[in-house]
């Protein structure tokens, strides 16, 4: 749940203060940060913790990338470069996600960001105005729906059902919110939080939706490369989609460099244009050398980001062993993205909790198990009535999954018993 911003009306000391513009009470937070600082103040008590709640990686950046980055430095590429970042980075970029997807970019469809987040407001700075409704995933990455409403735009959720063994889009609900105000969707394939992906049918009715509706689409894609099996698709390899689309790409995901700050907005030019200039007003341009490091990336030897998919499959494979026989849990298996969104609706139930915090928490004290629930990901909607965990195992290794998750099995059995 969003935490309450601070008093800024009377600064310490009783002096007078500021009265902050109004559109920062429309302004929200990710909330997974407020349960990373619980954990880590449990651990420095000396509690043992098993990270699951943050989508960070504890794999380092390939030896490769550091090197060029490091190079890049020597070279004197501490300067500032190019507003839509070095021509190079740039082309490297359009060639691979073009050879990815199907479709033709060149490098002034590409315009470098200080990592993923950037891409959200600035598209939507460039293409929303005031008042326009935007389509967003909900639960969702839960920037969308702050800097929608930050920027003067009214947010619209739409949902996910469960679907057999997978979770899917909400295509119902999706379309029956479009009105004559609807600007802009926001997609989130390979998902945040619940790993769902499109089936092929699912992704054409959206890009149909979109066409026929005239939206503008925000393809948030910061998990494309982050997959065990099969291929991943993109809304702009359809018909009437690329001229529309802007990609959000990241290579925190990826390369594994989350603490890089780099990232991009591909997309049509007009678009990418206004994007470069929000980027000359607000950082002035992407940190250069850092570039060099991403432009060694994409171009240079892939076995860095094979050998991090490989360890997180295993992962993967180890905390659905466990979840899976955890009395009142069930979990689907994602081929996609390092997060688990497991259904524990009779888990709540087993340990007479009275919902996702009382239940986060308990099994915080009693095992040191640390996730984010449902809440973190947005409001719950009307006629929601299951409880769900995030799981990020991008973080904890194969053995603390082994033992964290061990234990909460272990306290969810006897609790069980007790029931």
């Amino acid at each position: 749940m969003p935490h309450a911003l601070p008093d800024l009306t009377v600064l310490p000391g009783g002096s007078p203060g500021f009265t902050p513009a109004a559109r920062v009470a429309r302004l929200g937070t990710e909330t997974v940060f407020a349960v990373s600082a619980e954990a880590a103040a449990l651990a420095a008590q000396g509690k043992t913790i098993y990270p699951f709640h943050l989508g960070d990686l504890n794999i380092p950046t390939a030896q490769p990338i550091v090197e060029a980055m490091d190079k890049a430095v020597r070279d004197g590429k501490t300067t500032y470069c190019a507003n839509a970042g070095i021509a190079p980075l740039r082309e490297a970029l359009a060639t691979d996600v073009s050879a990815a997807r199907g479709v033709t970019y060149g490098a002034a469809n590409v315009s470098m960001q200080p990592g993923g987040k950037p891409v959200i407001g600035k598209f939507l700075m460039a293409a929303m105005n005031a008042g326009d409704e935007v389509l967003y995933p909900n639960p969702g990455f839960p920037i969308y729906g702050s800097f929608i409403e930050f920027v003067g735009g009214v947010a619209v959720p739409y949902g996910f059902v469960q679907d057999g063994d997978r979770y899917a889009l909400d295509l119902e609900r999706l379309e029956r919110a479009i009105t004559p105000k609807t600007r802009i969707l926001i997609l989130n394939d390979l998902h945040n939080p619940t790993a769902a992906e499109c089936t092929p049918q699912e992704l054409e009715r959206i890009a149909q939706l979109a066409v026929e509706h005239d939206l503008l689409v925000l393809s948030d894609e910061a998990y494309f490369d982050v997959r065990f099996s099969g291929t991943s698709r993109s809304i702009v390899s359809l018909p009437g989609m690329q001229e529309r689309t802007v990609i959000l790409y990241t290579f925190s995901k990826k390369y594994a460099m989350t603490g890089w700050r780099v990232g991009a907005a591909i997309g049509p030019e007009p678009i990418i244009d206004i994007v470069t200039r929000l980027n000359v007003n607000i950082e002035s341009c992407v940190n250069h050398f850092v570039q060099y490091g991403a432009l060694a990336a994409l171009t240079g030897d892939q076995a860095g980001p094979r050998a991090m998919m490989a360890r997180l499959e295993g992962r993967r494979d180890a905390a659905l062993r466990l979840l899976n026989t955890m009395p009142g849990v069930t979990c689907p298996t994602p081929e996609a993205t390092f997060y688990l969104y497991p259904d524990v609706t009779e888990a709540v139930r087993l340990t007479g909790c009275a919902g996702h915090e009382d239940f986060r928490r308990l099994l915080l004290d009693r095992t040191g198990v640390s996730f984010c629930t449902r809440q973190h990901f947005g409001k719950a909607q009307p006629g929601e009535t299951s409880y769900h965990l995030r799981l990020a195992y991008s973080g904890v290794t194969t053995a603390q999954i082994e033992e964290g998750l061990g234990l909460m099995k272990a306290f969810l059995v006897s609790a069980a018993s007790a029931s």
